[in-house]
Parts: structure tokens; sequence; C-alpha cells
């Protein structure tokens, strides 16, 4: 980290954490961060549900919601870049303060409740995407929609065209039910909406799904099942989790989604348990607490084809992304292996 990017941050962290989130994209975006371009080599390319990424390592959706950073982010050094989640209607989402730093925990909660400025606003931003960068979207639905699920196709219909891939989101804990759409029947009726909506764009794109930490066997069991019947492309396992065990900061019992440091090993082992009910039919994307390249490293030995971190940063900031990337073709040359897809499930069994 540079003496900048430490000054930087420091300065951050004595604001509230959603202004010092806004000025960190400010600073992105009118250029103030040094970015490093893309991060690549033979052992980091791989491929994801068919699509080509220079490295493994994705920005987990959240951080930019309104696609506001698309080029700066492209140059920043990750492989892949999810946006959003974006609504039909733009929406303000919970009563601020809805985002809490745990400092001795190195995580965060936050309660935004899809806040975005819509898909309108976002199919602008990304007809201007840099064509260079790999893009995907969180789709959201509205908290007053009366059919959450079709909400998910229109956004897939009005964005999808600028789009290398779309996630639909039903895992996020600060939508009221949201996480009901988790169910067998209910997520079955939903992809089913969104797979139709797919076939529909001109150039059909792949669909992942993200879930939340917070299931058991059975539960992951039945969402294994639908995702292989539905033709979902890939999983993200997880979201952020309502769990507070072991925390220590003052803020521990604020509402909303846990991320960051202590969701590294519940997200782990869900992740790994995926990849034993899907023997490896799936591709999933590991996200959940990873801040160095060895925790990047165990969720692809877990079961991962590519990871997404977003928390670390506010504790690390940006110059982490290629520090892990580059880390990883470390710790891959070290075992042996010519590709990151060779190490993809080769220890799985140490979570289960």
């Amino acid at each position: 980290m540079s003496t900048l990017e430490t000054v930087g941050l420091a300065a951050l962290r004595r604001l509230d954490p959603e202004t010092a989130h806004g000025l960190a994209i400010r600073a992105l975006t009118t250029g103030l961060v040094p970015l490093p371009g893309p991060v690549t080599s033979s052992r980091l390319q791989t491929s994801l549900a068919g699509i080509d990424l220079p490295n493994p390592v994705g920005l987990a959706a959240g951080f930019d919601k309104n696609g506001d950073a698309l080029h700066p982010l492209s140059r920043a050094g990750f492989g892949f870049v999810e946006v959003g989640a974006t609504t039909p209607r733009a929406q303000p989402g919970n009563p601020r303060p809805r985002l809490f730093r745990l400092t001795e925990d190195r995580a965060a909660i936050n309660r935004f409740g899809f806040n975005n400025l819509g898909m309108e606003a976002m199919e602008k931003r990304l007809a201007k995407r840099p064509r260079h960068a790999v893009i995907g979207l969180n789709l959201g639905a509205n908290k007053d929609s009366e059919d959450r699920a079709e909400d998910f196709a229109r956004v897939l219909a009005h964005c999808g065209r600028h789009l290398d891939f779309a996630t639909v989101n039903v895992s996020s804990p600060n939508t009221e039910k949201l996480r009901d759409l988790q169910g067998a029947e209910a997520l079955s009726a939903l992809l089913a909406g969104v797979m139709e909506a797919r076939q529909w764009l001109q150039r059909p794109l792949p669909v992942f799904l993200k879930i939340a930490p917070d299931l058991g066997l059975t539960e992951l069991s039945e969402i294994a099942e639908v995702a292989r019947k539905s033709g979902v492309d890939a999983i993200i396992a997880t979201n952020t989790t309502l769990d507070r065990d072991g925390l220590q900061s003052a803020h521990r019992d604020e509402k909303g989604g846990l991320s960051g440091a202590p969701l590294f090993e519940k997200s782990t082992r869900v992740l790994a348990l995926l990849s034993q009910l899907t023997d490896g039919r799936i591709p999933l994307i590991g996200v959940g607490g990873i801040s160095t390249a060895e925790q990047a490293y165990q969720k692809i030995r877990a079961g991962a084809s590519a990871v997404q971190l977003y928390t670390a940063l506010v504790y690390h900031g940006i110059s982490l992304v290629p520090k892990i990337a580059q880390g990883l073709d470390v710790l891959l040359a070290r075992d042996g292996f010519a590709n990151v897809a060779d190490a993809v499930g080769t220890g799985h069994a140490d979570w289960i």
C-alpha cells in the first residue's frame, strides 16, 4: 500500500462509512487513485461459465451500485466486475445510518435495502462501459413490488445487451422476505422467468445465482438441484450473514448483513458443500471474508472457479486487488498448478 493510499484510507475512516464510500467512488472516477491495469498470467487466465477471464479475482456487487466507476474499476486489476444491485424502479433504500464498520472484526454490517437509481439509469451507464472488461449486473427486486420474480426478469431484459453475465440475487437479508425466494418452488418459478427473459436477448448471456450462507444441508441440496434443472450457469456463494457469533465491535448488534473477515469460514464451508452437491457440474464463485491471496486460494481449492471481494477494500484499499491476484499466481506455482482451473476443488474435503 502506498503512502498516499494509507493516508487516504485513514482520512476516510474518520468519516461515517457511507459518506466515505461515496468519496472513494469519486476518487476512482476522478483519477486520483493509481490503478495497475490488467493483471494476468498463463496460470491466472481462466474461463468461468464460458467467459474468458484474465484472472479469477472479481469485485462483488454492492461496491458500485449504480455503475458510476466502470472504467476505473476495469483498470484496478480485477478479472471481472459485478455492479448493482439494480431494481426496475429507483428506490432510496433504508434510512441512514445503514452501513457500519466493525473495525475490531475487520467486518461491516449493512442494511442498505437495494438503494439504487433504477434500471433506466444503469442501462445508460452500461451502454458506455469499457468493452475490454468483463462486467456483470446484480439483479434485484423493488421493496414494494407485487411480483419480485418479474422484477428480476425486467431488469435483465432492459440491461442485458450490455452485460457479460447477470446475477439473480435472492440472498440479501435487507429486503423483507427476499430470502424466501431461495425455497425450491419459489426459486424454480423465479429462475424460469429469468431464463425466459434471457432467451429474448439478442445475445443470451450466463445467469448466476447468489445464495445466502445461512442455509442448512437440506436447503443447499434443494438449491443445487433447482440450479441444475433451471440451467443456471454458476452459483455465487455467498452473500452476507445474519450470524453474529464471536464479534467484538460495539456495532455487532446492528441489524443487517455481516460481511468481511468473520464470514470467511462459514461461507467457505457452504462453498465446499455446494462443490460436493454439484459434483463440479456448475461453476462456483467464492465470496466472503477474502483479504489475502492465501484466502482466495483456499476458496478455489474448496471448489470455487473464481472469487469475489468487497469489504476487505475498506481496510486495505484498492491496491489489495493486484496483490491478491499476483499472490495467487505465486501460490499456484508453488504447488505445481499450471493453471488456476487445475486447483479448483482439490481441497474441498478439508471444509466438509
